[in-house]
């Protein structure tokens, strides 16, 4: 596998950080989107089973409040 253009990746670099974080997304979402519907079902899947483990009282929810005040105290 040949590797990148040189000349390709010394004009990236010098974009502004804006835009290399712009192409960087755009690079990762097209090595993604063959992915995108298999992704979309797992996550409705896993949202459709947390919801079920709430309803069915096996977890609990946590406010958002405290998660964010305990996780705050443990980066201390």
């Amino acid at each position: 596998m040949a590797g990148l253009d040189p000349e390709i990746e010394s004009r990236v670099l010098r974009l502004p950080p804006k835009e290399r974080a712009r192409l960087a997304e755009r690079l990762i979402s097209s090595l993604d989107e063959s992915k995108d519907a298999e992704n979309e079902k797992l996550w409705l899947e896993e949202s459709e089973r947390r919801l079920d483990e709430l309803e069915s009282g096996r977890v609990h929810a946590v406010p958002a409040e405290k998660v964010f005040k305990d996780a705050r105290s443990r980066l201390r």
